[in-house]
């Protein structure tokens, strides 16, 4: 496995930002659908709306982000803007007495990481060579990671000492968001990493990202439209019949291969390629999700989390680095934000549909949809000539 101890001190840094706002987030991710399904009263197809709408709201942002990130030069103002707004999405789901102020808490939310994701991506680019792209964004991933895995657990043990109070843990969730911001003053700019560029400079402030990274944004979009949110398979597990504290194991799980895959899938890409790791995500997603349309048991519960958290190993961090790879050095902010923004504005499609048909058919269709597109994407993948040696 990559050893840790050789990453540059900025990518450590940005971990341990990513760490605590992940224990914030991760405490309140597996308990939101949960809140929204019980306490409020609110249907699946609105827990759906809500993740779409959030994360459509991020996918818009991220862009414009992520150009003026890379037009000043700057990264770490729009990290602590971005993680400041996170911080203070979270009492607000807290105060909700009704799901509109969810909706409202979770796109101040994802707001925040609309502005800090692509900075924060080309923040980690910038402190490293391009050999060691796949394994800092690996590693980060872990980070990042690694705070899911404490703050669902942190979630369990409150919520065994409050006596399953939700909306008290909802409030303590904003304690080490509050920290993650504290490490964002900590950071300084980093020179950039620059190289040769693989596209021309249209105009001052503007980098022409190519059609090579077009192709790869088309490809992820075929993808993304059919990927719906997590809070599905959080809802399949409580489907199937299990309780509160067992589903944020199976939650607890997921995050812990996800966080000891992240690494080493990282790290395979530098040396196999991002095209060939990105697959191979693709078709374990598409195995994963035709397992929740049909799962009856716990025990295929637990094989289908903890398979799901290496799909996403293979995918989240070599996704971005793929991303980076194919853009020249003064437009890398701009081309994760524009990757991210079409993924969550498909993600609002699929999540609203996948919502949608799980009302009208039942929790297999929805997966089926996930399933169906995960392969189309990686079809997609393979077979565009300009990817292929990617």
């Amino acid at each position: 496995m990559p050893d840790a101890s050789e990453l540059p001190p900025a990518v450590v840094k940005t971990g341990l930002v990513s760490f605590f706002a992940d224990v914030s987030s991760e405490m309140l991710y597996p308990l939101t659908p949960i809140l929204l399904t019980t306490i409020l009263g609110a249907p699946v197809a609105v827990v759906g709306l809500i993740e779409g709408v959030a994360e459509a709201i991020a996918s818009l942002v991220k862009p414009v982000a992520g150009r003026f990130s890379d037009r000043f030069g700057k990264r770490v103002p729009f990290m602590l803007w971005g993680y400041g707004l996170s911080a203070l999405g979270k009492p607000l789901i807290a105060l909700a007495q009704a799901w509109p102020l969810v909706l409202v808490a979770r796109s101040v939310d994802r707001l925040g990481k609309g502005v800090r994701t692509g900075p924060r991506d080309a923040y980690i680019a910038d402190s490293v060579d391009d050999a060691q792209r796949g394994r800092a964004f690996g590693w980060h991933r872990a980070f990042d990671t690694a705070g899911a895995v404490v703050g669902a657990l942190l979630s369990l043990v409150l919520l065994w000492l409050t006596h399953d109070n939700l909306r008290l843990v909802v409030w303590l969730a904003f304690i080490p968001a509050v920290v993650s911001v504290f490490f964002i003053a900590r950071l300084r700019e980093v020179p950039r990493k620059t190289a040769a560029p693989a596209e021309p400079v249209d105009a001052p402030g503007h980098v022409a990202l190519g059609s090579t990274f077009r192709w790869y944004v088309a490809a992820w979009a075929v993808f993304a439209a059919s990927n719906s949110s997590d809070a599905f398979i959080i809802l399949r597990a409580k489907n199937v019949g299990l309780g509160t504290n067992a589903v944020i194991l199976l939650y607890v799980l997921y995050n812990i291969v996800y966080a000891v895959a992240s690494p080493r899938l990282g790290s395979l890409s530098d040396r196999l390629g991002r095209r060939r790791v990105l697959v191979g995500g693709l078709l374990v997603f598409a195995a994963v999700y035709a397992g929740f349309a049909v799962v009856s048991s716990a025990w295929q519960l637990i094989v289908l989390f903890a398979v799901y958290g290496i799909y996403v190993a293979a995918t989240e961090g070599v996704g971005k680095a793929m991303a980076v790879d194919l853009v020249p050095a003064e437009g890398r902010a701009a081309a994760v934000g524009v990757l991210g923004m079409t993924t969550g504005i498909a993600t609002l499609f699929a999540s609203v549909v996948a919502g949608a048909l799980w009302t009208i058919f039942g929790p297999w269709a929805a997966f089926a949809l996930g399933t169906v597109g995960a392969i189309l994407a990686a079809g997609f993948l393979l077979l565009v000539p300009a990817l292929r040696h990617t």
